[in-house]
This record gives C-alpha cells, sequence and structure tokens, in this order.
C-alpha cells in the first residue's frame, strides 16, 4: 500500500461522514461563499454545530479548498480545447518530464494522465483559434517527451459541475434534525 493510499484509508477511518455533514458539503458544493448562519438555517442546526463540523471536514480532507467561479470569457478565454498527448515513452522518467513541463504552461487549466491510445489529456483555454496556434507553438509543442498532439474545440458548454450531485443522492431532504 502506498504512502498515499494510506493516507487517505487513516482520515477516511478518522471521520465518517454522517447525512449532515453531506448536507453541509452539499450545500458548499452549491454555494462556497454561504455563512455559518446561511446553512444553519438551510440544514437545522445552530452555527456553532455547523462551524464545528465544517471545521473537521476541513481538517479530514473532505473540503480541500474554497475558490471563486470566475466568467472567464469576461477575460476574453472563449474558446476551450481539449488536447490528447501521446509521449514518446512511458518510462517514469518521461512522465515526469512531461509532467514538470505541463505545471510551467500558462494556458493548460487541467492535465490528467490516462488510460488507452493517449498518454495525457490537458483542457486549454485560449481566446481565439490564433491565440491556440500561439499557445500550440510556444507551450504545447516544447512540452518533453511529446511523440503527437491531437486537439478537440468545444463547442458549447452544455455542463459545467465540479461535484456529480450523485454523491448526495441518498441524502434525505433539506431540513435535518440534529441529533
Amino acid at each position: 500500500m502506498s504512502d498515499d493510499a494510506f493516507l487517505i484509508g487513516h482520515r477516511l477511518k478518522a471521520m465518517d461522514i454522517d447525512k449532515i455533514d453531506s448536507a453541509i458539503l452539499e450545500e458548499l458544493s452549491k454555494d462556497a461563499r454561504a455563512s455559518q448562519v446561511d446553512l444553519a438555517a438551510r440544514i437545522g442546526l445552530s452555527g456553532t454545530a455547523i462551524a464545528r463540523r465544517q471545521k473537521s471536514l476541513e481538517e479530514n480532507g473532505y473540503i480541500k479548498g474554497y475558490r471563486a467561479d470566475l466568467d472567464l470569457s469576461r477575460f476574453g478565454l472563449r474558446l476551450t480545447i481539449f488536447v490528447r498527448i501521446a509521449l514518446d515513452s512511458q518510462s517514469e522518467d518521461a512522465l515526469k518530464s512531461f509532467e514538470e513541463g505541463v505545471l510551467e504552461c500558462p494556458s493548460i487549466t487541467r492535465c490528467f494522465l490516462m488510460s488507452g491510445s493517449d498518454d495525457y489529456v490537458a483542457t486549454v483555454l485560449a481566446k481565439d483559434i490564433e491565440d491556440f496556434e500561439r499557445i500550440h507553438r510556444t507551450e504545447l509543442s516544447r512540452l518533453p517527451r511529446v511523440a503527437r498532439i491531437q486537439s478537440s474545440f468545444a463547442i458549447r458548454n452544455v455542463l459545467d459541475r465540479t461535484v456529480p450531485p450523485a454523491i448526495f443522492a441518498q441524502r434525505t431532504p433539506n431540513k435535518m434534525s440534529h441529533r
């Protein structure tokens, strides 16, 4: 068992979440700026109980952080490109080298190591096709160990959520009584 797997397993055993914790997480996933007073009213607990539970969820790694959801089109980033990348080798050195290079690419917003015919899929945001051409030329094509790059352009965003609602599906309706 890897150190990470041990720590994750230990963390999950250290704190089992209940329906109230799940409700807090669901509300925060919809609105991370919700105050503890708002959460208390929505969930049916005191603000103090909400604060204690929220802190525990943070300390136990269920909440990794809070962030603003920006309208990137206001910054001129209107084009989303999914870039499939195959490396010249799948050796540990090749993977490490490529991943270190990706961290230096300011236009890549997400990157995943994949199974299948492509080694990685990266998400790139650009202003327009000319901007993507620049990104391709100055960032993507300079990544180490790349053998092939294939790009697909998103036509329209149909759904964009960070948390699948299914993880909260087993919870009971809105207000919950506290124990």
